[in-house]
C-alpha cells in the first residue's frame, strides 16, 4: 500500500498532529469544540528546545563547516589505518553533499568492531555501534517473512558511530584517532 500524499490519511493525520483531537477542524469552523478522538501527541518543540533550535539556525553556517572540519579530520586520520585493515569509511557520492551529521567506520567483522569499542572505552571514550536490523527486532517479530537481508546485518554487526559533535575538541579527536589507529 502507497501512503504517501495518500489522502485518506489526511484527516487522521491532522488527528494525531493535533493529539488526538479534532482540533484543526474546530478553528476551521467545522464544529462548535473539539474533542479527542484517537490517538495523539505533541510534537511541538518546548520552548528551550525551540530557542535553542534558533540560535543554531542563526549560526548555520559556522557550525557547519565547524562539522564539516571534524568530519574531514576523521577522514584524512583514519584513511589510511582502514585501509590497511578493510575497514571502510563513509563515501559521499559525487551527485550528493556532506552534511557531517555524524562520521562512522564500517568493519571487516564483529569482533574487529567490538576491539575498536572496547579499546575507546577503556580509554573513557563512548563509541557505540549504531543500528539493529529491524527485521530482528521485537517490534518486527512475527512480520518480516524470513528472507536473509545480509545488508542489514552487515551494519549491524560491523558499523561504529565515532563521538561526533559540535563542541568536539581537535586536540580530543586526534586522542581518539591515535587510539584507534592502535588496534
Amino acid at each position: 500500500m502507497l501512503v504517501v500524499n495518500d489522502m485518506q490519511f489526511a484527516k487522521r493525520a491532522e488527528i494525531v498532529w493535533e493529539k488526538g483531537t479534532d482540533r484543526a477542524s474546530f478553528f476551521r469552523g467545522e464544529s462548535d469544540k473539539y474533542d479527542w478522538v484517537d490517538i495523539g501527541s505533541s510534537f511541538l518543540p518546548s520552548e528551550i528546545i525551540a530557542a535553542f533550535l534558533w540560535a543554531q539556525i542563526e549560526h548555520l553556517d559556522q557550525i557547519q563547516e565547524r562539522r564539516k572540519k571534524l568530519w574531514n579530520l576523521y577522514y584524512e586520520g583514519l584513511d589510511q589505518w582502514a585501509s590497511a585493515r578493510d575497514v571502510r569509511l563513509p563515501v559521499i557520492p559525487d551527485y550528493a553533499t556532506n552534511n557531517a551529521h555524524m562520521f562512522y567506520m564500517t568493519c571487516n567483522s564483529r569482533e574487529q568492531r567490538d576491539r575498536v569499542i572496547d579499546t575507546l572505552g577503556e580509554n573513557d571514550i563512548l563509541a557505540v555501534f549504531h543500528y539493529l536490523s529491524l527485521h530482528k527486532s521485537r517490534f518486527f517479530n512475527g512480520k518480516h517473512d524470513g528472507r536473509v537481508l545480509p545488508n542489514a546485518d552487515l551494519y549491524s554487526e560491523r558499523l561504529v558511530r565515532l563521538p561526533f559533535y559540535y563542541e568536539l575538541e581537535i586536540r580530543d579527536q586526534q586522542k581518539i584517532t591515535d587510539i584507534i589507529q592502535s588496534v
